[in-house]
């Protein structure tokens, strides 16, 4: 089933998403909230997914992020048995309808609650990372392995994407974040900061609201890959979590200088 997603998400895109990408007109984009946008292709590539997933796969339901916009129900869904897909028809957005990168569409498998499969594709970089619980994460069909050492606060590349952050703990982190080598607040998709941490191209990154369709998928290819994805208190991240933000780190110890750096003192969380 793994390699059947895998094309039914680049079909999608290349038949839905990338031929809109720059071509969208003014009643193609909407608000469902200030500053957070939908356009079509964000509405047609869900219901696309949403038919070849179910198909794929009699009985499974879908979490899709659309679908939750429309009826805030849906993330119920979560909580039930069977096999339930998690979608994010276009990650990223704001990206996509400014004719920018980073963008992608992304999937997720749960069964009985728990993270079994996941599939990032980064639309305009033609890169699809895939994990299988148990079985590895691998990026257009190569082992991904993140990074086993700890080069030391000062060397460390990163994400604060601290527009969601309270505003306490934003001034905390903007603040101690200075000590990293780069920190940067993120490419406003989920979709890009997971696989970049995989490959190293970053060591970590922090996130506050956690959306299950932004998190489930890249965390489990985190963990596929080596790394580590877990709330600030140190506890595991779960698909129902929606709170106490999320860490996302190449090790162990990358993760533990990364917190320790940002949040010296967890009693303000």
């Amino acid at each position: 089933m793994l390699d059947q997603v895998a094309e039914l998400i680049r079909e999608v895109a290349a038949t839905i998403v990338l031929p809109r990408w720059r071509h969208l007109a003014t009643d193609e984009i909407d608000q469902k909230a200030p500053g957070d946008l939908v356009t079509i292709a964000d509405k047609e590539s869900e219901r696309a997914l949403t038919r070849g997933l179910t198909a794929l796969l009699p009985g499974s339901a879908v979490v899709g992020e659309e679908s939750v916009a429309a009826d805030p129900s849906v993330l119920d869904r979560l909580g039930n048995g069977g096999a339930v897909w998690i979608v994010d028809p276009v990650d990223g957005t704001n990206n996509f309808a400014a004719g920018k990168k980073p963008f992608a569409v992304m999937v997720a498998l749960l069964r009985d609650g728990e993270p079994a499969a996941s599939w990032i594709l980064d639309v305009p970089g033609d890169n699809l990372t895939v994990a299988e619980a148990g079985s590895g994460a691998y990026r257009d069909g190569v082992r991904l392995k993140t990074r086993t050492d700890d080069p030391g606060v000062g060397t460390l590349r990163g994400v604060v994407a601290s527009h969601y952050l309270p505003e306490r703990l934003r001034r905390v982190a903007a603040g101690n974040a200075t000590a990293f080598g780069q920190v940067t607040k993120g490419h406003h998709c989920a979709g890009y900061e997971y696989p970049a941490v995989a490959v190293d191209e970053q060591q970590f990154a922090l996130f506050w609201r956690i959306l299950p369709w932004d998190h489930v998928p890249g965390s489990l290819i985190i963990r596929e890959a080596g790394g580590m994805a877990l709330h600030l208190d140190g506890t595991p991240y779960r698909p129902t979590d929606s709170e106490r933000g999320l860490l996302i780190a190449a090790n162990d110890d990358i993760w533990r200088t990364a917190r320790d750096t940002i949040f010296p003192d967890l009693s303000i969380l």
